[in-house]
């Protein structure tokens, strides 16, 4: 099956773009992944490159579509973020959030994991049929009945109780098994400056009203844009389609992701 992917990165308001993603692509498995260096801790930025660079170098050495693989690749990342804290004063408490996806194109099934509050959705005749859940003090708060999931875009409350940067407490989540993939299945890995301003209904109108996974990104990054919030987060996503689009079917299955 064949995958077209595109990557948008844009500085928001701040100094500095602590967001970095990439993807990995020879012809054969695929492996796109996403990091954002956490808000308070120094070496955001740093964080999120060691991280990206470190599952792309790993994926290229075994790439390979599994549970155990992805869930590998967050661990690697991990011990190389810690592995980097003692090179500088700046870098000592450094954080970052991880989400990864792998692409079997020949066995034509996915997977992925994560780790933080940068998300994966998955759309199925262009709707969302799966989302990773955040490791962030919101969403415990939604687990337990005190707040409502749709305002996780607005509330802020980023609070990160998982991420990569320490063995305390760390505990990557990941799909027990690979998804079988469909033609015009589309992800989209983005980082909370994005996924702040575009709820799950955005997502999936400008996907059905897209031309091509760069237009899809454009669309949802001019929301971002037109929020106009100040001192804007880094917003940056890659977007992956699966073959053609086509939603002419509108049928959805909603998947489990727990």
């Amino acid at each position: 099956m064949e995958v077209t992917i595109a990557v948008v990165s844009r500085l928001g308001g701040r100094e500095r773009n602590e967001d970095s993603c990439g993807y990995w692509n020879d012809g054969g498995p695929v492996c796109c992944v996403l990091s954002d260096g956490a808000g308070g801790h120094g070496g955001g930025d740093v964080a999120s490159k060691v991280a990206v660079d470190s599952v792309l170098n790993a994926f290229a050495r075994q790439p390979e579509c599994s549970s155990e693989r992805v869930r590998s690749l967050i661990e690697g990342a991990n011990r190389d973020v810690i592995g980097t804290q003692s090179r500088a004063e700046r870098l000592n408490d450094m954080r970052a959030t991880l989400v990864v996806v792998a692409f079997d194109r020949a066995g034509g099934v996915v997977v992925w994991g994560h780790v933080g509050d940068s998300r994966l959705y998955m759309l199925r005749n262009g709707y969302v049929v799966a989302r990773t859940k955040d490791h962030s003090l919101y969403q415990s708060m939604v687990d337990a009945g005190f707040a409502s999931p749709d305002g996780a875009s607005t509330a802020k409350l980023s609070v990160l109780i998982a991420s990569l940067g320490s063995d305390e407490g760390f505990e990557p989540e990941t799909l027990a098994v690979p998804v079988p993939l469909q033609p015009g299945d589309a992800f989209l890995l983005c980082s909370d400056g994005f996924w702040e301003h575009n709820n799950d209904a955005a997502i999936e109108a400008s996907l059905q009203r897209a031309a091509s996974p760069q237009d899809w990104l454009e669309q949802l990054a001019r929301r971002v844009a037109d929020a106009n919030k100040p001192a804007q987060d880094n917003y940056s996503a890659i977007a992956v389609w699966c073959g053609a689009m086509d939603f002419s079917t509108r049928r959805v299955t909603r998947m489990a992701t727990d």
